[in-house]
Order: structure tokens, then sequence, then C-alpha cells
């Protein structure tokens, strides 16, 4: 049960900070590229949380 938690947890973490990305006063190619880091490290994690890691 706390795995199922910690990836609805993380979800929900990688989308508020997408949309907080999308908020900023950046260009967008500045915005696509923060973009696919947090997407890219949001995989990361969720795969450490299923122990693919």
């Amino acid at each position: 049960m706390s795995i199922l938690i910690s990836l609805l947890i993380t979800v929900l973490v990688i989308f508020l900070v997408l949309y907080l990305v999308q908020m900023l006063p950046l260009d967008a190619r500045a915005k696509q590229i923060v973009r696919v880091i947090v997407v890219v490290i949001g995989i990361i994690s969720l795969l450490r949380y299923l122990a693919v890691f």
C-alpha cells in the first residue's frame, strides 16, 4: 500500500511541477527543455519506486 501512495504522490508532484513550469515567464524552448527534464526525472523516480533500478 505504501508503494501505491508513493507512486501517487510522485505523479502528483510531477504534474504540479509541470504546471508551475508552464506558468514561468520563459520562452517556449526553455519551457520545453525543463518539461523534458522533469518528465525524465519523474520516470526515473517512478521506476525506483517499482524497484526496477
